[in-house]
């Protein structure tokens, strides 16, 4: 089991962090942009309670350390998310999937959006997991780096099969079996996220794009290519690019990656390394072609017939917010079978009509059909089995390797 230690970030990773609060998650986020006609905004966390980032020392910990579970005598289940994140109803205050499971179960949700930043949130509950203690949350959602961490550092409890039958029969395959929770033991799929190419065609002008190496190489894209400040994505699609696993990858791979980046950037090839605001760039024509989300793709789309999307043939990279029950929470089953709950195929489609994110669950077509049948059709939101198969995970990082990768990441985007 890895050791905590109480570390300070290393100026890289206060660089990526910065870099996810100015453009990334904790800026103008996907699920912002999808709601911003609604008036939704994500409230950015400060940068204060981060600025030092010293951990307490940990207490003796252990994996799966549980609580009594009080589930039988408290129908109530603590879920803590993402803003933007959850179905609501034309008021815009109420989830109707979630109260349906209410309805059904008799357990209720308190449902809270106080997820901005992996990093500004585990500033927020790490003092009570590093000493045992409750968090006051039975549900997390945290995106796979930190989820793999959290499971490393033995602060989240092991789910009971028995309690998740629908989870184990429609968990897409390429969601089964990431390197750092192998049968999915610790966590589930909220959403995936994928990274794809987009391009505007007005801006391409018949310039044909069919590859990364495209946006790197071509001198006719000079300075109207994108690429993201999220160093998984960025650095991932280039290691697909370049013939390697991002799975698998090795350090010498990865300074390749690196060096075949640098090239571009030099040549100015690149614009500029952005978080979600690539999307003005692409909507305006600034980027030709640039990496971007699959959950804005989708909406872009819908708004300007010029945007379009490609997947490469040596495959896209996907991550996943994941669902986890930390140590000591009050109400573990009640956490599991609201889990099991969203990988129902009715509940799974209601959720993906709303947030147009990749959906874990396999089987929701037809039912999303129901609600809106272009989002069915999309392969950004439903895969199918030729898209998923080209479909890569970054591989978990040590503590070590992470400051490393992130420095040289830092030093080429200029952060």
């Amino acid at each position: 089991m890895e050791q905590y230690e109480p570390d300070r970030l290393s100026p890289a990773q206060v660089a990526a962090m910065r870099r996810s609060f100015r453009t990334g998650r904790a800026a103008l986020t996907r699920r912002s942009l999808l709601r911003a006609s609604a008036g939704g905004a994500l409230a950015a966390g400060g940068l204060g309670t981060l600025s030092a980032c010293g951990i307490p020392a940990a207490g003796n910990t252990q994996g799966g350390v549980s609580a009594e579970d009080h589930s039988e005598k408290e129908k109530t289940v603590n879920f803590s998310n993402w803003t933007e994140y959850m179905d609501v109803d034309d008021s815009g205050r109420r989830h109707p999937t979630l109260e349906a499971f209410t309805k059904r179960t008799g357990i209720k949700v308190k449902y809270t959006e106080d997820i901005n930043d992996n990093t500004e949130f585990f500033g927020k509950i790490k003092p009570q997991l590093a000493a045992g203690q409750d968090t006051g949350r039975d549900i997390v959602v945290l995106t796979d780096w930190l989820a793999a961490r959290l499971i490393r550092l033995g602060w989240v409890q092991k789910l009971d099969p028995a309690n998740l039958p629908n989870a184990f029969t429609n968990l897409s395959a390429q969601f089964r079996n990431p390197d750092w929770d192998p049968g999915r033991a610790y966590s589930y799929p909220w959403q995936g996220i994928s990274t794809v190419i987009a391009y505007n065609k007005k801006a391409l002008d018949g310039v044909e794009v069919k590859t990364l190496s495209d946006l790197l190489d071509d001198p006719k894209l000079k300075g109207r290519v994108g690429l993201l400040t999220e160093m998984r994505d960025t650095v991932g699609m280039t290691l697909l690019d370049m013939d390697k696993d991002p799975a698998k990858f090795s350090a010498d791979d990865y300074d390749a990656a690196i060096a075949r980046l640098q090239k571009a950037v030099d040549r100015g090839q690149v614009r500029r390394f952005t978080g979600n605001d690539y999307t003005a760039d692409l909507t305006k024509g600034d980027f030709a072609a640039c990496l971007a989300w699959a959950g804005d793709v989708v909406q872009l789309k819908a708004d300007n017939p010029d945007i379009e999307f490609l997947i490469p043939d040596s495959g896209y990279m996907t991550s996943t917010d994941a669902m986890l029950i930390p140590n000591k929470a009050r109400h573990k089953t009640n956490a599991e079978r609201l889990i099991d709950y969203y990988f129902e195929p009715r509940p799974a489609a209601r959720l993906a009509a709303y947030i147009n994110f990749v959906c874990p669950v396999d089987g929701v077509k037809d039912e999303l059909a129901k609600i809106d049948q272009d989002a069915a059709n999309n392969p950004l939101i439903l895969p199918d089995k030729a898209m998923q198969a080209k479909s890569r995970a970054f591989r978990s990082l040590s503590s070590k390797e992470e400051t490393v990768f992130e420095e040289k990441f830092a030093k080429l985007t200029g952060a």
